[in-house]
Formats: structure tokens, C-alpha cells, sequence
């Protein structure tokens, strides 16, 4: 049996509607952009209560040419506990200064930019592989990141072994650039010292050849 869906006359309801109010001029300048008062542009300039002024920060480094910038972690060890300690994680640099052409290796900490290695490449230093890992090098240095000079005992280690060959390639290729010029320094302070033994001694030839004054007969 169909069902029977009885329909209901909607003829005699009277439909509500919304009564429509038109805006007042005021809201209607308070709805359009740019005639806000709060957005009205006056034109007038603000100084501002504190002047800032820009602040040159100097690195230490502006005199100095970088030879090799690399990441790397770096351990310190500590005679007192007998055991490594690490110093932090951050880039290595191996920097020569642009007139002097003396090396150092100087290292700061990623986060923080705290200097936890700092000190001159000299050919003596012989970098050695830690407990045979090839992506460890270890050296002694007078290093002076704490503020005082102190012969420390470093471990870096890096990530990978193409990184530690290349740290040691850069560290060897600045040893032989400041080899190269302590030997010209030697060669150049023994030419000096040469010349100032001959002025001392054509000094004295003169001095000890004094004409004498002629007396009268």
C-alpha cells in the first residue's frame, strides 16, 4: 500500500523577512578603506624616542685570509682528570694574516660563538691519528683561547674522512708556507746582522785611523 504524503497549504503564510535598514552616511564612510579615522594618514613624521645607532662588530679576523673553513668537534684533555673533554662543536679555521703571512687555527663554537681553540700553526706540530681512527687528528699548541697562553693537547674529530684529510692537507700546506718564511725571517735577520758587524767594524778602522794635528816647527 503507497503511502499517502498529505500536503499542506502554504498559500495563506506570510513570509517574514529581514527588515532591511539602510546605513547611516557615518557607517558608510567608517565601511570604505582608507576613510577610517584610526587609518587616516595625517602625514605627520614621528621621531622616535631612542635613536639606534649601528654598531661595527670587529671579529679579529678583517686582516686575515681564510684557508680553509670546515665543521668539526673539538676535545680538550684534561691532565688533572686524565680524560678528553669535549670544548664544543662549531667551524674551524685556518687564517692567514694578510701582512705578516703567519697561520693560525682558530675555532668557535656553533651556538654561542665562544673561541674554544685558538693558536699559531708552527712547523713543529705534528698532527697524529687518535686511537686509529682516520677522522681524528691529535696535536699539542700553546693556545691562548682562554685568554693565557697554555700548552694544551687537542683531539678533533670530523665527520667524515674526506673532511679530516682535507683539514690535514690545509694544516701541512700552512706549515710549509710558515716554514718557508721563518727561513726567509733567519736569512733576512743574518743579513742584517752582517751588515751592522761590518758598519762596527769600518766604524772602528776610522776611529783608529784619526788624522793627527800638525804642530807647528
Amino acid at each position: 500500500m503507497a503511502a499517502v504524503v498529505e500536503e499542506k497549504d502554504v498559500s495563506g503564510v506570510e513570509e517574514k523577512a529581514t527588515p532591511s535598514v539602510a546605513p547611516t552616511a557615518a557607517e558608510e564612510t567608517a565601511a570604505e578603506p582608507g576613510k577610517h579615522g584610526d587609518e587616516e594618514d595625517t602625514g605627520a613624521q614621528i621621531a622616535p624616542i631612542v635613536k639606534l645607532e649601528e654598531v661595527v662588530i670587529s671579529t679579529g679576523e678583517e686582516n686575515e685570509d681564510v684557508l680553509l673553513d670546515i665543521k668539526a668537534k673539538l676535545y680538550r684533555f684534561d691532565k688533572e682528570g686524565t680524560q678528553w673533554k669535549e670544548r664544543g662543536v662549531g667551524q674551524v679555521k685556518l687564517l692567514e694574516h694578510k701582512q705578516t703571512k703567519k697561520v693560525r687555527l682558530l675555532m668557535r663554537q656553533s651556538r654561542t660563538l665562544k673561541i674554544c681553540a685558538n693558536h699559531m700553526v708552527l712547523a713543529s706540530t705534528t698532527l697524529q691519528e687518535h686511537a686509529g681512527s682516520d677522522k681524528s687528528w691529535v696535536w699539542h699548541a700553546p693556545d691562548y683561547s682562554d685568554g693565557t697562553l697554555k700548552e694544551e693537547l687537542f683531539c678533533m674529530r670530523f665527520g667524515s674522512i674526506e673532511s679530516a684529510q682535507k683539514f690535514k692537507d690545509a694544516f701541512e700546506a700552512a706549515q710549509e708556507k710558515v716554514s718557508v718564511k721563518s727561513e726567509k725571517d733567519e736569512e733576512a735577520a743574518d743579513e742584517t746582522a752582517g751588515l751592522l758587524d761590518n758598519l762596527k767594524v769600518e766604524a772602528a778602522t776610522v776611529t783608529g785611523n784619526e788624522v793627527p794635528d800638525h804642530k807647528d816647527d
